[in-house]
């Protein structure tokens, strides 16, 4: 397994170039200047000539690129943001926490809600109940995301007013630190998490329902059930434990979907992590920023996929990497 894995992160090497240079390229070639937010009305051509020498937008952009590529393979730079003037690290790192505290809650809520539901849809085919969640699971998969947090937003933060609408966490809460700080991060990331798992419910409900229906009639079933073999341990020693795979493999492209489908979430709540500073950087052509984000996405993709390989091969004895 381990020759797997080292092979495996070998190969992203060149997988990853290639797709730095896609994205400095794209970045690049995108229409605006990054420099539009720093031109005041009485800036003249000459300070306009130097903010670009400044920020070295003059040069080829293969010099460009190798700079950018250099500082991030010898000292872990990234550049620096454009309209904050200050390392992309420190940017980044000031919204990488409340976008990880996010994930992690989406994730839980995610298989708090679609694990008792896929089974429950299993174990009650063709009744009223597999049907309510089915008709959940369709309602959720047509439901815009946006749409969703607006609604979510408009009953619960702004009618009942149970959870924040906006931001991460209250002044005062952040001023006072500690646990205080905590609680109010917490309660602010709740009803952005509880939106966008009520979502990601859709497939994993889907794949355990049907996989516990085949399985509940497949041969090594009926064979243990003839033997006399319990029904609960026929339920969890096989039916349940098979259909778990696909969910335990697909557990890595979860991980790495809650990231990347934050950016919607964290925009219609205006919460301040690596989704809305993805956005942002994009709209006022920050592109140090935006290209490092794609870059953390698609590192993470790649890393989640190899995650849900090595769970499938330790979870399921049958299979094996070679």
């Amino acid at each position: 397994m381990w020759k797997t894995i080292v092979r495996r992160l070998l190969i992203l090497i060149p997988q990853l170039f290639l797709l730095s240079l896609i994205i400095f390229a794209v970045g690049d070639n995108m229409p605006g200047d990054p420099l539009r937010g720093l031109i005041g009305p009485g800036m003249t051509m000459d300070q306009m000539h130097e903010q670009r020498e400044l920020h070295g937008l003059n040069d080829p952009w293969y010099i460009r690129y190798g700079r950018w590529m250099g500082g991030i393979l010898t000292r872990f730079d990234f550049g620096t943001s454009i309209h904050q003037m200050q390392p992309v690290t420190e940017v980044i790192g000031n919204s990488i926490s409340n976008t990880f505290r996010l994930s992690l809650l989406t994730l839980i809520f995610t298989y708090m809600i679609a694990l008792p539901l896929g089974i429950i849809a299993a174990r009650k085919k063709n009744t009223f109940i597999d049907k309510g969640i089915m008709i959940y699971t369709f309602v959720a998969l047509s439901m815009p995301t946006i749409v969703f947090g607006l609604i979510n937003k408009m009953i619960f933060g702004f009618y009942l007013g149970w959870f924040p609408t906006r931001g991460t966490v209250t002044s005062e809460a952040n001023m006072a630190g500690g646990w205080t700080a905590f609680v109010s991060q917490m309660h602010h990331a709740v009803l952005p998490a509880i939106t966008l798992a009520l979502i990601s419910t859709v497939g994993i409900i889907y794949f355990l329902r049907s996989e516990i229906i085949d399985s509940d009639t497949s041969d090594y079933v009926m064979t243990a059930r003839a033997k006399g073999v319990p029904e609960g341990k026929v339920y969890t020693g096989h039916i349940l434990r098979n259909a778990m795979l696909p969910i335990a493999g697909s557990f890595g492209a979860i991980i790495a979907s809650l990231f990347t489908g934050s950016i919607l979430i964290e925009t219609v709540f205006t919460y301040n992590g690596m989704g809305m500073l993805f956005i942002t950087s994009i709209l006022s052509h920050d592109w140090p920023i935006a290209n490092t984000l794609i870059l953390f996405y698609a590192i993470l993709t790649a890393i989640s996929i190899l995650l849900s390989d090595i769970i499938i091969t330790i979870i399921d004895p049958r299979i094996r990497i070679k």
